[in-house]
């Protein structure tokens, strides 16, 4: 038995040291998130991704610039020319019918020298590819926006999980005190003949039960805590995290909700980026039978040298043009058409991905609208039956001391009032969070929706305080 009470004694000096221990100022909801912005991985992967937006616009712009290009070739080359019948005439010499020219060059040097140049000036085939690659880049960004907003709903759920586990904790050792103060109670009536055996074993049953909590308790925050400190690159000595005050009722009707992530919500806009992105698509390849124009400048320079069945000969070649090329494609061999086909069946696929992702975001929507008014209804149920509770425990407790109450009703009374103190809290900690994904639902979760969830109950004080 003695062994017993020092075991008990050292988990309530445990229990005071953590109650009574001085602590950092408790870290805000906001400030977590400042922390996290530039920590967490999943964001900044994002960021990285993020860096091919503008050379995909780059790109788009670059399809309807010039394209110059400079080929130069040098190697040994051979040339056989002969021609008959041929009419010459010179000054001073006059006409020559029957003329016959003949020149060759067997393994001489030769080189070429070219210069070509073009403009688009209509192609059905880069206009589309200049969109998807716009599209792409805005993709891009957007996403960006969207896992930023994950990681804030990310950061505020790790932070709220670690404030409920520390309540649960600050509870239990409050019910720990109680139930011992009880206990000592229950010991000296009974040695006084003043109380049965059974109120003793009671109270040492209560509390053997409630350190088996405790150190469960203890776990769960050092899990919780290892969590948020992953996400903020926080030291765990500074998550002292505290529960905001509950949400206040949301003014504006589900309807409004719904319409307003129907054209903010960054979901949707991704997906029906991609819709787009797939009807672009389907575009260059039906645009892939048009022709096209393009504006064309060329000038090369060939030479070709050494000796043939003449003796030395050199021919030397010099050429410009400026001009419009016109393109027309005919065949393809049914490639063309049967990337057409696929580019459609793919269009289809996201077209129905779109209207999937319209219907479930409208189903998120109204879980997180309820949730949170919910929330705020049973947070005013359970604050009056955490207040009720309380008088009960007073006038159970009272009972006890006129010996109408036994020590377990006082000890079931507790723990009527702790599990009401956790239930508030679970209620206010879920109130907030729905408010929080309802805004990341619709596309509005930012640092001012954080701000405004972070502000401490009742000046500082824990929900669940007297």
């Amino acid at each position: 038995m003695s062994g017993g009470r020092f075991g008990l004694k050292l988990w309530l000096v445990l229990a005071a040291a953590l109650l009574l221990a001085p602590r950092a100022p408790a870290l805000t909801l906001a400030e977590a998130w400042q922390a996290a912005e530039a920590h967490d991985r999943p964001l900044a992967a994002a960021r990285a991704a993020a860096g091919v937006a503008e050379p995909q616009r780059q790109q788009a712009r670059a399809l309807w610039r010039p394209q110059v290009a400079l080929t130069a070739s040098a190697g040994l080359g051979a040339s056989d020319t002969r021609m008959h019948g041929a009419q010459f005439s010179a000054p001073g010499m006059g006409t020559v019918e029957g003329a016959d020219f003949a020149t060759s060059v067997h393994g001489g040097a030769a080189t070429r020298v070219a210069l070509q140049a073009s403009q688009p000036l209509y192609n059905p085939v880069r206009r589309a590819q200049q969109q998807q690659l716009e599209l792409q880049a805005e993709q891009t960004e957007l996403a960006l926006q969207a896992e930023r907003q994950s990681a804030m709903l990310r950061t505020a759920s790790s932070y709220l999980s670690l404030a409920l586990a520390q309540e649960k904790l600050r509870v239990l050792q409050g019910q720990m005190q109680a139930v011992d103060s009880a206990a000592r109670q229950a010991q000296d009536r009974f040695d006084l003949g003043a109380a049965p055996i059974t109120a003793v074993h009671e109270a040492a049953a209560e509390l053997a039960r409630l350190k088996a909590q405790l150190a469960s308790a203890q776990a769960d925050i050092t899990t919780r805590m290892r969590t948020l400190a992953d996400a903020t690159g926080l030291p765990p000595g500074r998550l002292t995290v505290q529960l905001p005050a509950a949400a206040r009722p949301e003014p504006r009707a589900l309807a409004l909700w719904q319409q307003l992530a129907e054209g903010a919500s960054l979901q949707l806009r991704e997906q029906r980026l991609q819709t787009r992105l797939a009807q672009a698509e389907l575009d260059k390849y039906a645009a892939g039978s048009r022709a096209s124009v393009d504006l064309i400048a060329q000038a090369a320079h060939e030479r070709l040298g050494g000796h043939g069945d003449f003796g030395a000969a050199r021919n030397t070649g010099l050429n410009a043009m400026v001009g419009v090329q016109l393109t027309l494609p005919l065949s393809t061999g049914g490639m063309r058409s049967g990337r057409a086909q696929e580019a459609a069946a793919r269009l289809a696929a996201a077209q129905a991905q779109e209207d999937a992702l319209r219907e479930q975001l409208a189903r998120e929507i109204e879980a997180a609208w309820l949730a949170m008014h919910t929330s705020v209804e049973q947070g005013m149920a359970l604050q009056a039956a955490l207040g009720a509770s309380r008088l009960r425990e007073d006038a159970t407790h009272t009972g006890y001391e006129l010996g109408e109450r036994t020590l377990l009703d006082v000890l079931r009374a507790r723990n009527d009032v702790a599990a009401t103190q956790l239930q508030l809290a679970q209620a206010r900690a879920g109130g907030v969070l729905a408010r929080l994904q309802l805004a990341e639902r619709a596309g509005q979760l930012d640092e001012a929706a954080l701000q405004d969830a972070s502000t401490p109950p009742g000046q500082g004080t824990n929900p669940s305080t007297p």
